[in-house]
């Protein structure tokens, strides 16, 4: 295996984060001889925005499912088979989990909004925390990494998962902000970014996720695995976890519908823009509507932004179909439903977060106007999502049974 620290002396690797699914596509055949051995012994390092060849990327793409998980499993799966690829597999299902964690307890979700508009509202009035909120947005903590990653976050949409770690761990138990804006922070501009990944990880961070187990990002931890890029100073040596009053109950997983018999209109979204293939072919007509300034109540980066939108534009451009993006979903559907001459419209199940509060908003009207809303959950999600009851280990134990279920235990071919 190559050495780790010679990573940097190899030919550049830049991921150009083209809003096109061919392009995820290609990104994950030029990683998917690298899952193997090399990921799991090279995917903590982080040696900057130029050198990615540890790690797939392959995340911008896989948050508006423009390639599922599915197309992502079978590749590595062929190359690598189960265990060569095991690390890389788990991290998979990690944004799986989340994901199915998250629907059987959506109030997390909504806490988070109710509290995030509470601390802008306290950064209004409280100077101190005003200023170190600048600071940090800013990138002028002073902290060699963490200012670093924040230009980084901003300027490219992305960041090492491992960076992430180590910006929320500072965040929160070095400079004491409120975790809500931190996640607020990488939602509003990381192009992967989506309510069940980004606000699970910082609730793990802080110790609320998995009651009082915290990460604390050590200095001697970071010039590691950055490759002695890094030496921060001042870092917090403990870091007590948060606690929270309010309690997240339970609920059952939305039922799944059956796909339409009929004529009737498609909408894609931006949770879900491979969602045709979920459906019967030849809709009588198609609508794409983002919900993306849901993400939050400040002002979105543009790198984000623009991605999701020239996607949907991608996505729809075969179909002829309009993209719209509206706070109230109901008259769009309504004028499309009626301009394509049905009653039906399908899409694939929205997970929770704001494009699915607006369908869920909108639904009662469509009813109201004789129109039907159809949800098709993908058998991915149907399969996996009920077995994130509680943490992760428990999970990923289950992860052999579910890609039994769904016929993916491809014998590997190579490894690396």
């Amino acid at each position: 295996m190559t050495d780790l620290f010679s990573t940097p002396s190899e030919p550049e690797e830049r991921v150009d984060f083209m809003p096109t699914r061919a392009a995820g596509l290609r990104r994950l055949e030029q990683f998917a001889a690298r899952a193997g051995r090399y990921y799991a012994n090279s995917r903590n390092y982080d040696f900057g925005r130029t050198q990615r060849r540890n790690v797939s990327v392959v995340s911008p793409w896989l948050r508006h499912r423009l390639i599922t998980e599915e197309e992502i499993l079978t590749r590595v799966l062929a190359a690598h088979g189960m265990k060569g690829a095991d690390k890389f597999i788990q991290e998979v299902f990690w944004r799986t989990y989340y994901k199915g964690w998250l629907e059987q307890r959506p109030s997390v979700w909504d806490s988070y909004q109710k509290n995030l508009l509470s601390c802008l509202r306290r950064l209004e009035i409280d100077t101190d925390l005003r200023a170190t909120y600048r600071d940090a947005v800013s990138g002028q903590t002073g902290i060699d990494c963490f200012d670093h990653w924040t230009d980084e976050l901003v300027n490219t949409g992305y960041l090492h998962n491992h960076a992430r770690m180590w910006m929320a761990s500072i965040w929160i138990f070095t400079l004491r902000l409120p975790w809500e804006l931190g996640a607020d922070l990488f939602l509003r501009h990381l192009l992967d970014g989506d309510p069940a990944s980004n606000t699970l990880s910082w609730r793990w961070v802080a110790g609320l996720h998995t009651k009082g187990k915290t990460y604390l990002a050590r200095p001697e931890n970071i010039a590691k695995y950055t490759g002695g890029r890094f030496h921060p100073k001042g870092l917090a040596k403990i870091a007590e976890p948060l606690i929270e009053t309010c309690n997240h109950p339970r609920v059952a997983i939305p039922a799944p519908h059956a796909p339409p018999t009929g004529a009737y209109l498609l909408l894609l979204t931006e949770e879900d823009m491979c969602g045709p293939d979920v459906l019967p072919s030849s809709p009588a007509g198609v609508l794409g509507l983002l919900a993306t300034k849901g993400l939050s109540p400040q002002h979105l980066g543009s790198i984000p932004t623009a991605f999701a939108q020239s996607a949907m534009d991608t996505v729809l451009a075969p179909f002829g179909g309009d993209i719209q993006a509206a706070d109230d979903w109901s008259a769009p559907l309504i004028e499309a439903a009626q301009r394509a001459g049905v009653t039906t419209i399908a899409t694939a199940h929205l997970p929770v977060g704001p494009s699915r509060a607006r369908l869920d908003g909108a639904e009662p009207i469509l009813r109201d106007a004789g129109i039907s809303l159809c949800r098709v959950m993908r058998l991915y999600d149907q399969i996996s999502w009920p077995h994130a009851k509680a943490g992760f280990f428990g999970f990923s134990k289950k992860i052999p049974t579910i890609l039994r279920h769904l016929k993916l235990t491809a014998s590997p071919s190579t490894d690396s």
